[in-house]
């Protein structure tokens, strides 16, 4: 695959994460009622990374998890005949809990839908919020974030690729065209 534009290094990522925490803060009052769970697959590290800095500011790491939304997304039967389904790791109730969803990048908003769908499955938190590393606009949906680390403008060829160092090695986010992604 052809290199794209970074548009993020590892110093921005982390700053990126920095933010989020920050942004999150700012909203609670207190950690004893917030979960932070990451839509697998790059969202986990995001929510792991949002609580560590979270536990850094504050003495206290709030509850967090995984969330599998294989078989809650509306795309199912495009994205293979026998799809891989993933654990879902959440191992307290999440009734009455503001429970902030995790994700790489923002786009039509159909995984954040999907994702919903999966955690209402489980339980219904008193709030659902959405914090994202990327949004990157065009919505099919009516979804927004609460936060955001950066919004970049794009065009529909082009695709938001974030890298993470717990899955790719190392810490970036660029932008390819389509021709690039299928290559």
């Amino acid at each position: 695959m052809a290199a794209g534009r970074r548009i993020l290094d590892k110093k921005a990522v982390d700053a990126c994460m920095d933010r989020l925490a920050r942004d999150i803060l700012k909203k609670s009052r207190s950690l004893d009622d917030l979960a932070i769970i990451g839509i697998r697959r790059r969202g986990v590290p995001i929510a792991e990374r949002v609580a560590e800095r979270i536990k850094e500011l504050e003495g206290q790491t709030p509850r967090t998890g995984a969330l599998d939304i294989t078989l809650y997304r509306d795309d199912l039967t495009l994205v293979a005949a026998q799809p891989v389904v993933s654990k879902t790791e959440i191992d307290y109730p999440v009734e009455g809990l503001r429970v902030v969803l995790c994700d790489d990048v923002l786009f039509t908003g159909r995984t954040v839908r999907a994702a919903m769908d999966a955690l209402l499955a489980i339980g219904r938190p008193a709030r659902i919020e959405l914090a994202v590393l990327v949004d990157r606009g065009f919505r099919e949906l009516p979804v927004e974030a609460n936060y955001v680390a950066e919004r970049v403008d794009t065009t529909l060829n082009q695709v938001i690729k974030v890298h993470l160092a717990e899955i790719d090695g190392e810490d970036f986010v660029e932008v390819l065209t389509t021709e690039e992604k299928v290559k």
